[in-house]
């Protein structure tokens, strides 16, 4: 059976899909090269790996044979791979097929059935105590972040881990870990990392006995210092030397730390797993083991957590796309008719009709992941390119009509100018400015701060909004106020006033900017923000609040102040909501006083006229038509019902109205 330990492609590349037509589980084929898939690889990179990174899990002995026929395949030779023998030796070789076939792999054991169809063997190991000691020694973080990473893959293996940092840990408790794995950097010219030198200290002084204890090392270094890798090699001897069982050799990690350190763990973690409660290591299970802890596809789609099904019909649409020519100053309209996945992107169909029909087309690409600029209007709904699927924003009629976001400045095309939206987001100052606070300390001694679970939930919760640059365009009031800042650059500030990690001093600045002549007081209307989906409605409450919060904090003072005031007063005195009052009364009472002297309010109260002007001038439309068109429609006048209750109301919320 053929196992393959690494596969990487050299330069040179001719693209002609020869080894992704044989194996398209390894392979890609792109403009420029052949790539190897990240999913078949430890270090989940898509290039040529050309740093040799292992592949994972049983997809060498899974793809053996095909990685080995792509490579004889490749007419320009440049696919290179390593066999796996059955001594764990990694052999070298060409891809041709004289070379392939003068080596001689020794059988690899057939992988046994995974969880369900375990033996009775494995089984009986998997009992009792799975316990694993997972100790580190860094100096900058490295391997305190392999220990963690480590600890997550080993409870594939039915491992309890347990991760230690060799500051503070109690020397006399080595012996109790009968599984431990030691990942240490070194320091210096062959030193400990600062956390680790006391322990090792103790260690080298009081020599505990560790005769029933199984272990390895994993050390990072650097090839540059003529110690590499001292630390770990002196825990590596220290543990023999104290009669622990080493049950894989040391791995020994340059700067490029992380392929190494895979390797180093697939080949450690199954093996340390199989030693049974008792401290014995059952080597003759480590076939079994490593078949559990890396289970077969069939395994993982056949449960409760089997994937969707990806709908893939094939959807013929009507695309209208806005075009814009900035040196004609000419704009229209192109229609395409197209044929994609339903599952396709609108950015998919973007690139299709500029690879396939106008390659001019001009529009702001994401990385797929929901790029912040990436937004466009499409039938009406603001969206971003890159993470919306067609089926999800097609019409009934099976049209797209996609065009610009409303709010900026149009370069071409699609594509829409920033510059303004970051330039007020600059002078927003929306990054954290914090005081000094409580916080605590993790087990890689690094310090953090804490925060209590609701308020984090509710920040969360109000900073849900994947791109700020679409709130700005969902406003009515940017594209006509050349001043306004605009909603998405007033939520980051409103979010950071409520981030309980902001300092007093920069809340304080933060809400004068929103109380000044460009701040929130100048959206004409937020009902207008709720309409656009979940993030409009995050976006328009949020901005609420900043009003709500401002009204409160300036003990309803200034113009915005005395219309809620005065209003709240006039419904809860007369018993009437009338909006025509409120011409006079945001003046306050020597704007009442103010009724005497003309007729403005008494025509407004009264009915006559919306603005308070001569009623003659609401019969104009009667004779010079169309001037009645588009005319605002009548007052509301009404009386309120259950007046004693709304009293009561504003006397609960507010003693001041």
């Amino acid at each position: 059976m053929t196992v393959v330990a690494k596969v990487w492609i050299e330069e040179d590349c001719i693209t002609c899909d020869a080894c992704q037509d044989i194996a398209p589980e390894v392979f890609e084929v792109t403009d420029e090269t052949s790539k190897i898939l990240a999913a078949v690889r430890t270090d989940g990179t898509l290039d040529r790996n050309t740093g040799k990174a292992p592949l994972a899990g049983d997809f060498g002995a899974q793809y053996g044979e095909l990685i080995v026929e792509a490579s004889d395949a490749c007419p320009v030779e440049i696919i290179k791979f390593e066999l796996v023998t059955e001594g764990a030796e990694v052999v070298e070789v060409e891809a041709t097929a004289e070379v392939a076939a003068e080596i001689a792999v020794a059988p690899v054991a057939e992988a046994v059935a995974v969880a369900g169809a375990a033996s009775e063997e494995l089984m009986a190991l998997m009992e009792g105590d799975r316990s694993l000691a997972i100790l580190f020694g860094s100096q900058t973080g490295n391997a305190a972040g392999l220990a963690e990473k480590t600890a997550k893959l080993a409870a594939d293996y039915g491992l309890v881990p347990q991760v230690y940092d060799m500051d503070g840990f109690d020397a006399s408790t080595l012996a109790n870990h009968k599984r431990t794995l030691i990942i240490t950097s070194t320091w210096g010219e062959g030193e400990m990392p600062d956390n680790a030198e006391s322990l090792w200290q103790t260690v080298s002084s009081q020599g505990p006995s560790l005769s029933g204890v199984h272990f390895s090392v994993c050390a990072i270094g650097d090839t540059a210092y003529d110690e590499f890798c001292k630390a770990g090699v002196d825990w590596d001897d220290k543990y023999q030397a104290l009669g622990a069982n080493k049950v894989h050799d040391i791995q020994l990690c340059d700067v490029d730390y992380e392929p190494p350190w895979a390797l180093w763990v697939a080949e450690a973690l199954p093996k340390i797993a199989c030693v049974d409660s008792s401290g014995t290591l059952q080597i003759e299970l480590l076939d079994q083991m490593i078949a559990y802890g890396s289970s077969s596809d069939e395994d993982v789609v056949s449960g409760d957590y089997a994937p969707g099904i990806v709908n893939k019909t094939e959807l013929t649409v009507t695309l209208e796309i806005f075009r814009y020519c900035p040196t004609a100053s000419e704009s229209g309209w192109d229609t395409v008719v197209c044929s994609l996945p339903a599952n396709a992107s609108l950015q998919d169909m973007l690139m299709a009709v500029k690879n396939n029909v106008d390659g001019s087309l001009t529009f702001r690409a994401g990385d797929g992941t929901g790029s912040p600029t990436s937004g466009v209007r499409v039938n009406g709904r603001l969206v971003l390119a890159d993470s919306t699927i067609i089926s999800e924003v097609v019409s009934a009629d099976g049209r797209i009509k996609i065009e610009p976001l409303s709010g900026y400045p149009v370069i071409r095309d699609l594509m829409v100018d920033y510059s303004k939206f970051e330039e007020n987001r600059m002078k927003a100052k929306p990054w954290m400015t914090s005081s000094p606070r409580e916080g605590a300390y993790l087990i890689n001694g690094m310090a953090v701060g804490v925060m209590e679970s609701e308020d984090a939930v509710k920040l969360h919760a109000a900073s849900d909004v994947k791109s700020y640059q679409l709130v700005h365009s969902m406003s009515d009031t940017v594209g006509y106020d050349s001043k306004y800042e605009g909603p998405g650059v007033h939520l980051q500030r409103w979010n950071r006033v409520n981030d309980p990690r902001s300092s007093e001093k920069y809340k304080s600045t933060l809400i004068a900017t929103l109380n000044n002549s460009t701040g929130v007081w100048g959206e004409a209307d937020l009902a207008s923000i709720s309409r656009y989906g979940s993030e409009g409605k995050t976006a328009s409450n949020g901005l609420n609040d900043v009003r709500a919060y401002i009204l409160n904090q300036t003990n309803y003072r200034g113009p915005h102040g005395r219309l809620v005031k005065w209003y709240g007063r006039s419904v809860k005195w007369t018993g009437k909501l009338n909006e025509t009052t409120l011409y006079r009364q945001v003046l306050g009472p020597v704007g009442l006083i103010s009724n005497i002297f003309d007729g403005v309010s008494a025509r407004m109260v009264l009915g006559f006229t919306r603005t308070g002007g001569p009623p003659i001038r609401s019969l104009q439309a009667l004779i010079l038509p169309p001037a009645g068109i588009g005319k605002i429609p009548n007052m509301f006048n009404s009386k309120v019902k259950n007046h004693h209750q709304v009293v009561g109301l504003f006397n609960e919320i507010d003693q001041r109205f």
